[in-house]
């Protein structure tokens, strides 16, 4: 019996609570039935015509999707809060049945035609056009989310270190200033000067990083009130670029690969074609990150981005390089039979460049002094060690021993010896060709191969002197190619390193547009 009565008791609230809920039903049917019986979407909802209609904006950005900078797209993912009064649609919530808030599709009320001025694929509209919130004393309240495509203007002169200042300009595509009063959303009494952002469901960008995020109405004076142009609601947003994607696949690279050509220098001054090898290598390489470059950035001629500036930077480091590996090939390779060595570069490069680089002169003492004599001292050296030799020759104990048909052969007679003059080279040449031809050719033989030795001894000697010289200027442009590389690096990435979005939003304002913290 008890459990009886229970299921009683159940089903007369269930049955009450359907009955309530078909009079709110019937209720809210018929403030809607009264609301739009005489009412016409297409009028502005102003009580007199010279009545300007306050229309509240606020922008809730959920994701900043991408930045195309090579077509100037800014997509971004909003939730666009448009407030406004109906007065037209307010009613008496006490003879309703308490009811505040009704819900109704947005093509059954009057809109006040925002949209973004700025759109860069001709899609004005939102994505999702949302039922419109009527309150009871007449406030419109409408939220519809929309994925825009923006126009922004790109800066990429310090391009990957860059910031961007893009912008969603809205305004009413049908009324002018005198009908419509555009203003920022206002919440405690003060206006919402800043994008909204909910923790909650904003995705964060893996590229891009917001800065400042202001808002603000714009007049604009080179219009009248009647123009639709006349003011407008703009939200910017400064975001500046997370550069590592570009350091790790580009700039890294691109600077490992063009070090390589200053390694070029470590091969001997004779292996031109090796080294050319290496520094057209690295100079096509240079182009291919130039090429990916020119696709990423947008085709403009106003300035030229950061990046590239390096890759040109490296490319024309290259370019030195190689024609200087050109140069110390042409000296290298040089030799008596086409060139003649001047004194001036013998001493600039075989002692003053050894000496500034820490060295010791690569041209020795006896060398510089028997240039100076001249060939003269040369020559007289080997006449003096000839004299020894034939001194040595004729003092041999062996002439003594000798058969009489072997000196009367040779024309040794000790008679002719004994009147042989050895006071002198001359008289000795002189005596020795009187005494036997046979002995003269000799000398003359062994003077022609002497001389033959020395002037080979000679070319080869030039020609390790002009090795040398090529090895000097290797040298001296090994340091120079180095130190040129390092600073114009350095000084190049950190101009973009400070190149840092500014702390204010606005140059010559003094506020953040910003919530405080």
């Amino acid at each position: 019996m008890a459990v009886r009565s229970l299921g009683i008791f159940f089903g007369f609230l269930t049955a009450l609570g359907t009955l309530t809920s078909l009079v709110v039903c019937n209720e809210e049917s018929e403030l809607i039935h009264d609301l739009f019986k005489r009412y016409n979407k297409n009028i502005r909802p102003a009580v007199h015509p010279e009545d300007k209609v306050q229309v509240m904006i606020k922008l809730t950005l959920t994701n900043l999707i991408s930045l195309n900078e090579k077509e100037e797209t800014l997509t971004t993912n909003v939730w666009i809060e448009i407030q406004w009064s109906d007065y037209r649609l307010a009613w008496n919530k006490t003879n309703y049945h308490g009811i505040e808030v009704i819900r109704v599709p947005y093509n059954t009320v009057w809109l006040p035609d925002i949209v973004l001025e700025n759109n860069i694929d001709g899609q004005f509209d939102v994505a999702y056009y949302a039922n419109v919130l009527i309150s009871s004393n007449g406030w419109m309240y409408w939220l519809p989310p929309a994925i825009y495509r923006s126009t922004c203007s790109i800066e990429i002169t310090y391009f990957p270190f860059d910031y961007q200042n893009c912008t969603l300009v809205f305004r009413s595509q049908t009324y002018s200033a005198n009908e419509l009063d555009l203003i920022l959303a206002v919440e405690d009494d003060e206006p919402f000067e800043w994008v909204h952002i909910d923790p909650a469901a904003f995705t964060e960008n893996g590229e891009w990083a917001i800065v400042h995020r202001p808002a603000r109405k714009m007049i604009n004076s080179r219009y009248s009130p009647d123009d639709i142009e006349y003011q407008e609601i703009m939200f910017n947003l400064i975001i500046q670029r997370k550069p590592l994607f570009y350091i790790i696949n580009i700039i890294l690279p691109c600077s490992l690969i063009s070090s390589l050509v200053v390694l070029a220098y470590f091969l001997p001054a004779q292996a031109g074609g090796q080294k050319l090898t290496v520094s057209i290598s690295v100079l096509l390489a240079q182009t291919v990150f130039l090429f990916l470059i020119a696709q990423k950035v947008p085709e403009t001629s106003l300035s030229v981005p950061l990046i590239g500036k390096y890759i040109i930077f490296v490319m024309c480091v290259t370019t030195l390089i190689a024609t200087n590996q050109i140069v110390v090939l042409n000296y290298s390779l040089r030799s008596p039979s086409t060139h003649i060595m001047s004194k001036t570069i013998k001493h600039l490069f075989l002692e003053m460049v050894p000496r500034f680089l820490g060295m010791s002169p690569l041209v020795d003492d006896s060398e510089v002094t028997a240039e100076v004599n001249g060939l003269k001292e040369r020559r007289r050296s080997s006449f003096g060690l000839m004299q020894r030799a034939e001194e040595y020759v004729l003092k041999q104990p062996r002439s003594e021993m000798m058969f009489d048909k072997q000196r009367e052969r040779h024309g040794l007679t000790r008679s002719i010896v004994n009147n042989i003059d050895v006071s002198s080279t001359a008289n000795l040449y002189k005596s020795l060709a009187q005494a036997a031809p046979e002995i003269k050719q000799c000398v003359d033989a062994c003077n022609f191969i002497a001389e033959s030795k020395r002037q080979q001894n000679d070319i080869g000697s030039e020609i390790e002197s002009w090795v040398l010289i090529g090895k000097m200027i290797d040298k001296v442009c090994f340091w120079a190619a180095i130190l040129l590389f390092i600073i114009g690096t350095v000084g190049i990435f950190l101009t973009g390193h400070f190149n840092r979005a500014p702390d204010l939003p606005f140059p010559g304002e003094n506020k953040k547009y910003a919530p405080d913290s």
